[in-house]
C-alpha cells in the first residue's frame, strides 16, 4: 500500500477515570484501589499512538465540554497531535470509569458516559479538514448516536470523493449488540479498512471461529485487521486470512486503549508505505507497549518510565 500524507482521526474525547483494584471488588463496602484521572478516548489515545510510531502529521476532530477543553487540547499537542476540538455548549466532555482488576491479567470493565464526544455532527465538519490527507480514520463510536452517524456519512462522502482511503474501528461489542450488527453493516460499507476486536469480528459475522470471521467480514471489506489480543492479529483480504501477526510478550498493567495503541501504530505504519502485514505487526509490538503502562496513552516527551515487574503476554 502506498503511504504520503496526514491522518486524520475522528473521534471521541474524553476523561478517563483508571481505578485499579485487586480482585473482585466488594459489593457494598469499600474496595482498596489506586486511582488516575487521565485523558482518554478511543479516537483521541489512536492519534495520539500513532503520532508516537512516527506519523509526521496527525489531526484529530472530536468534541469535548467548555470545563476540560483546554486540559484536553494541551495534552494531545503534548503528544505530537493537532487538534481541532469543538466545544460543546451544553455537555461535558465524555468520562469513561475503568475498572481494572490487576490479580485479573489487568482486565477492565468500562463505565462510560459520552458526554459531548458523541454530539459530534455534520455541522462540525469541512471538507477543507481532508487536504493534505493521506488517511481518514473513524471511531466507531461515532456510530453509536444519531448525530455521530450523520457526520460518518458526511466524512466517508467526502474521502470517497477526494479518493482517501477510510479506516474504522467498530470500538465497543456492547455498544454494537444494542445498535444492531445489520445496521453497523450498512454504515461500514464504504471503508476501506475495519480493525475489529475479537469480539467485535465474531459478533459481527455469528461466526464463533475468529480466522472464519475474519475471512467473512473481509468479503464486505476490503482489508479487515482482526486484533486477537493474547493471540497477536489476523490479516484478511477477499474472503481469506493472509496472515497471523504473532502477538509481543508484555507485562499486563493496564489494558485500556491496547486495542488503540495497535490502530494507530498500524495506520501510521500504513502512511509511511509498510504493507497491511508489517504494519500488523508494528501494531501488536505497540499494544504490547501499550498495556506496560496505565491509561490509554503513549509516554508524551519527559516522562519518566514506568516500573515492569514480571513478563506476561498482553491482551489488547
Amino acid at each position: 500500500m502506498g503511504g504520503g500524507g496526514a491522518l486524520l482521526v475522528v473521534g471521541d474525547v474524553v476523561t478517563d477515570v483508571v481505578a485499579r483494584h485487586r480482585g473482585p471488588l466488594a459489593p457494598g463496602t469499600d474496595t482498596t484501589s489506586v486511582i488516575r484521572t487521565l485523558p482518554g478516548g478511543a479516537g483521541a489515545n489512536v492519534a495520539c499512538w500513532s503520532a508516537y510510531r512516527g506519523c509526521p502529521d496527525v489531526r484529530l476532530l472530536g468534541r469535548v465540554g467548555a470545563e476540560s477543553a483546554a486540559w484536553h487540547e494541551q495534552e494531545l499537542i503534548a503528544c505530537g497531535v493537532r487538534p481541532r476540538l469543538v466545544v460543546d455548549p451544553h455537555a461535558a466532555t465524555g468520562t469513561v470509569i475503568c475498572l481494572v482488576d490487576t490479580d485479573a491479567a489487568a482486565e477492565r470493565t468500562f463505565l462510560t458516559d459520552s458526554g459531548a464526544s458523541l454530539r459530534l455532527d455534520p455541522e462540525d465538519w469541512s471538507d477543507a479538514l481532508l487536504d493534505g490527507v493521506g488517511r481518514l480514520h473513524l471511531s466507531g463510536y461515532l456510530l453509536f448516536s444519531q448525530t455521530g452517524r450523520a457526520l460518518v456519512r458526511t466524512a466517508v462522502a467526502s474521502a470517497r470523493a477526494r479518493g482517501t482511503p477510510v479506516s474504522l474501528d467498530p470500538a465497543s461489542a456492547g455498544f454494537l449488540r444494542e445498535l444492531g450488527v445489520d445496521r453497523f453493516l450498512t454504515f461500514v460499507e464504504e471503508v476501506d479498512v475495519l480493525l475489529p476486536s475479537r469480539d467485535e469480528a465474531t459478533l459481527l459475522t455469528g461466526l464463533s471461529d475468529p480466522l472464519d470471521a475474519a475471512a467473512e467480514l473481509s468479503r464486505r471489506i476490503p482489508l479487515v485487521v482482526a486484533k486477537q489480543g493474547a493471540d497477536g492479529a489476523l490479516v484478511a483480504r477477499d474472503g481469506a486470512v493472509l496472515a497471523r501477526v504473532p502477538a509481543v510478550a508484555a507485562t499486563p498493567k493496564d489494558t485500556t486503549g491496547a486495542g488503540d495503541a495497535f490502530t494507530g501504530a498500524f495506520l501510521a505504519a500504513l502512511l509511511t508505505g509498510a504493507d497491511a502485514v508489517a504494519a500488523a505487526a508494528e501494531g501488536c509490538r505497540t499494544g504490547a507497549m501499550a498495556v506496560e503502562r496505565v491509561g490509554g496513552r503513549p509516554p508524551a516527551p519527559g516522562d519518566a518510565p514506568e516500573p515492569t515487574t514480571t513478563r506476561t503476554t498482553h491482551r489488547p
